[in-house]
């Protein structure tokens, strides 16, 4: 290729992300930063996040059965195998790219929208006269959030060492739906 196709190339991009799930996205990430902040509060905010948390999965796990290409849950859903087989393809510094969520993306995507889900329905228990004040339902509720805060973590440590190891901005790719079109060896 010459410099100026080269050029034009890294101008040009395909768009992934639709809108909803961008939105999803950002909405979900305020919604949990929120609950979490105000997990303290005797007001009702904190359960008024949960709850924004709790239908933004529902509607989400709609949309990834009936949205399009790269929403879908067929599109980044792998089997555990392929996960770990990516896994060890990072750790070597072998890994493809991949123009939607790579395997271990698409497994966090799964985990992250139980782990809400978890919390969302134990925190809603907790409101209920059945389960107010029961001790192991509290307990699940504090250890599912507190898992979700990790996997927070490591997902943007995902993100950050994708990002850097395939020189593209993914945040600004969550943000305007768009990623650099697919090269040579590149997964669509």
């Amino acid at each position: 290729m010459s410099g100026y196709q080269n050029a034009c190339r890294a101008m040009a991009s395909v768009r992934v992300w639709d809108p909803f799930v961008r939105l999803f996205h950002w909405s979900l990430a305020a919604s949990i930063a929120l609950a979490w902040l105000t997990s303290t509060s005797r007001d009702t905010i904190h359960n008024d996040f949960g709850y924004a948390a709790a239908s933004l999965v529902a509607v989400r796990l709609l949309w990834g059965l009936f949205g399009p290409r790269y929403a879908r849950f067929t599109h980044f859903c792998r089997h555990p195998l392929q996960v770990l087989g990516y896994l060890r393809d990072i750790v070597a510094g072998r890994e493809a790219r991949h123009i939607g969520h790579n395997p271990a993306g698409g497994a966090m995507v799964v985990v992250l929208l139980t782990m809400i889900s978890v919390t969302a329905f134990t925190g809603w228990m907790m409101t209920t006269d059945a389960y107010f004040g029961v001790d192991w339902v509290q307990i699940v509720h504090k250890l599912s959030a507190d898992t979700v805060i990790a996997l927070v973590v490591v997902h943007v440590a995902g993100v950050v060492l994708a990002s850097l190891r395939h020189r593209e901005n993914l945040v600004k790719a969550m943000v305007t739906g768009h990623k650099r079109p697919p090269d040579e060896g590149d997964v669509t």
